[in-house]
């Protein structure tokens, strides 16, 4: 498998010198990032989607983040969720080197108690990567947020532990859904009603 990876990841144009930047620094100081290929995933699917309202749940130091920015049509919004307000300001920094600060929006709030009263609607993406113990709760949440055919991307999910979450995932009435091998496991569903 990384024989494979790294063919893959030769055949891909460089990323964006910051995501790479961005990427060890996460390392370095031992925060959790999505995958090289996750993140490249979610770009497709914000320019596949032409998506330019976009929720995350979980910003960590916002590599996903940026991924998802540089990808969306100008004037394009993304609210990000992380209590962790340390964490968060490095995320800033970042998104402010790329030009992308005016169109991303950090909420350093709790999570459940922020979606409960969020507003927007009508969204393109959801992506949900923050504690898996509340996997479930994100969801429920944002389902409701989504346009029709919109769709929530989760990361983890072939992280252990995650058993009765995907079944459930899997499963939900509101969503066509699978999971994907790319970075921990990638679920992606899209909402049809």
């Amino acid at each position: 498998m990384e024989d494979l990876m790294r063919y893959l990841d030769g055949l891909h144009p460089e990323q964006h010198p910051l995501l790479l930047e961005l990427q060890q620094h996460g390392r370095k100081d031992g925060v959790p990032i999505v995958s090289r290929e996750t993140g490249r995933f979610l770009s497709v699917m914000v320019h596949m989607m032409q998506a330019n309202r976009i929720l995350e749940i979980g910003t960590g130091y916002g590599y996903s983040t940026l991924w998802m920015a540089l990808a969306q049509p100008q004037l394009g919004r993304i609210w990000t969720i992380d209590p962790d307000s340390e964490r968060t300001s490095v995320a800033l920094s970042y998104f402010q080197r790329a030009g992308e600060d005016d169109y991303i929006t950090i909420f350093n709030q709790d999570t459940l108690e922020l979606m409960n009263s969020f507003q927007v609607r009508n969204l393109d993406i959801v992506f949900i990567d923050a504690d898996r113990e509340h996997y479930r709760e994100y969801l429920e949440l944002a389902i409701p947020m989504l346009k029709l055919s919109g769709i929530v991307v989760i990361d983890d999910c072939l992280v252990g532990g995650l058993d009765e979450f995907n079944a459930y995932f899997l499963s939900h009435p509101a969503l066509d859904a699978t999971i994907l091998p790319i970075g921990n496991g990638t679920g992606i569903g899209a909402r049809i009603k």
